[in-house]
């Protein structure tokens, strides 16, 4: 009998068979921009792809990639783009790919997208890795290439992660450079060398507007804005929080560690830890009011008997302001425009009476300030020096690890953190050693000149201006005696210190007779200056 009769009871196929249909998409893609620009790899590709369909009679009805996306995640645009359109397409029969690492490098998730295309009858086929997918052995076959793909893809990375983090320990920025900064030696494989950009520039003052003054981070977007830097107040905070302004260098790629970077540092380390503890004193940063412009000493004046300080407020119906020293009852209220006139009076007392006092000051006021400080400076020196030598220590074992191959890895991650260690000792005793010789003559000079029209500098000032000049000449604030109705001062900037000693000394003398009334002063003594205080 014949069977055919009986095909009506034949069961139907499972699925859909694997390369039913001799339709055929092609897909390429490059890993980055550089090869999509410097090298032809897309046309050879392209090139395989479509002699391998002629060879096999398959019909190419669409393109895709085409351009660069790295395979190390299977979410790229034109990749997705593709498995859309040969899901939607019931005609679909083959991917056709240069290799199969073009297809995915993800591994087990590009064995998996390939498993189920096959599910609906397309196959996953390379041009020059010849498979049969449709067996066991095949399918067993591409899968070892997807999983050696991930492995390189790995490896790779891995060297790469290496490579970046003795960069990193170097002291050189991987990656994009933070904002306010830009490269100027670009280039793969060549050093960065990161400078301060205009935009930089304009980042640095915001820097100064918190440690300062603490002003909100709204105000400070609102002011840069002004300068012509638009950026939002919620940037403002992550920017704070990033050491590299300080000249340091942090990075998950090298957790734990803290390392000196070769750029350019936009603010002090100082100045960074202030606003640090700004940000997490706990308290609202000021944003200031037409009040505050009224009220420049709230907080910088405190009682000279319990140390509490003064706040201000103002009595509405006279349009008048009064300090307030903010201890819990407390009656001790005083006339802003009383309590300032004190305050100028002090500060009168810093003054320079005649600009042509400046150049000879300059020069006594740096020699006793570096006579007094002989020790310090050569302390500065000696940690210099030190400093130096442990630079090239860190130099020759760098080499030795990385150049040279003379030591192992755990050799160098044995002796590398214990120098590492004594530098950042090193480097803060540096910064806590006070005086720097460097700028000090400058500093001196740049006192003087502001010395010359001091109070009416304070008078004329705005808010930042004035507390400017407030903690330039009293660092610690000053101190009110309520009973006396007397200003005092806790420390005094030592060269302002200077200009008071010497200023009164000076009124009728001519240039050349400068040394020999600072050698008379006894205000001079032999470790210097000893500013006094009211």
């Amino acid at each position: 009998m014949n069977l055919e009769i009986f095909g009506q009871f034949a069961k139907k196929e499972k699925g859909r068979v694997i390369g039913k249909n001799n339709t055929a998409v092609i897909y390429t893609r490059v890993s980055s921009k550089e090869q999509f620009d410097n090298n032809a790899s897309l046309t050879t590709q392209l090139k395989y792809c479509q002699e391998y369909a002629i060879r096999k009679e398959l019909d190419v009805i669409e393109y895709f990639g085409g351009t660069y996306e790295s395979a190390k995640s299977d979410e790229r645009r034109e990749f997705q783009r593709m498995l859309s359109y040969v899901k939607r397409r019931k005609n679909i029969g083959y991917i056709i790919v240069y290799s199969y690492d073009r297809f995915s490098r993800t591994g087990a998730n590009g064995a998996y997208i390939s498993e189920q295309l096959k599910k609906q009858g397309v196959a996953v086929i390379s041009a020059t890795q010849e498979i049969d997918v449709t067996t066991s052995a095949g399918t067993f076959q591409e899968n070892l290439y997807h999983m050696f793909s991930h492995f390189d893809n790995q490896v790779r990375r891995d060297k790469s992660i290496t490579g970046m983090q003795e960069k990193l320990r170097r002291g050189h920025w991987t990656g994009a450079y933070p904002f306010g900064y830009t490269n100027s030696n670009p280039g793969k494989g060549k050093i960065p060398n990161f400078v301060i950009s205009g935009e930089g520039r304009l980042l640095k003052q915001a820097f100064l507007w918190k440690a300062n003054s603490n002003m909100s981070h709204v105000e400070i977007a609102k002011r840069l804005k002004d300068k012509g830097l638009d950026i939002h107040a919620k940037r403002l905070t992550d920017l704070f929080r990033n050491p590299f302004y300080c000249g340091l260098i942090v990075n998950s790629l090298i957790p734990g560690e803290v390392i000196q970077g070769k750029h350019e540092a936009l603010i002090s380390k100082e100045m960074f830890l202030k606003i640090h503890n700004l940000l997490h004193a706990g308290e609202p940063p000021k944003k200031y009011s037409f009040d505050d412009e009224n009220l420049p000493l709230k907080m910088f004046v405190r009682s000279s008997i319990c140390g509490t300080p003064y706040t201000g407020y103002i009595v509405k119906k006279k349009g008048l302001y009064y300090y307030k020293n903010r201890r819990k009852g407390s009656k001790e209220n005083r006339s802003a425009n009383k309590l300032h006139k004190e305050f100028l009076n002090v500060l009168g007392r810093y003054a320079l009476a005649n600009k042509k006092y400046i150049e000879p000051l300059t020069d006594i006021i740096h020699d006793t300030l570096i006579d007094k400080n002989q020790e310090a400076l050569e302390d500065q020196k000696r940690l210099g020096k030190e400093l130096g030598q442990l630079k090239e220590r860190m130099d020759t074992l760098e080499r030795r690890f990385v150049v040279l191959n003379e030591i192992t890895k755990s050799q160098y991650d044995l002796f590398m953190p214990e120098l590492k260690a004594e530098q950042r000792e090193l480097e803060v005793k540096m910064e806590n050693g006070g005086i720097n010789s460097s700028n000090l003559k400058k500093s001196v000079k740049l006192a003087l000149g502001y010395a010359c029209n001091l109070p009416e500098l304070w008078k004329l000032g705005d808010l930042e201006t004035k507390r400017a000049i407030q903690y330039m000449v009293f660092p610690d604030g000053i101190g009110y005696d309520f009973k006396n109705k007397a200003v005092r001062t806790f420390r005094v900037n030592e060269i302002f210190g200077a200009i008071s000693l010497l200023a009164g000394s000076l009124k009728g003398k001519e240039k050349g007779d400068f040394h020999s009334i600072c050698r008379k002063s006894p205000l001079v003594t032999a470790a210097g200056f000893k500013p006094a205080t009211f």
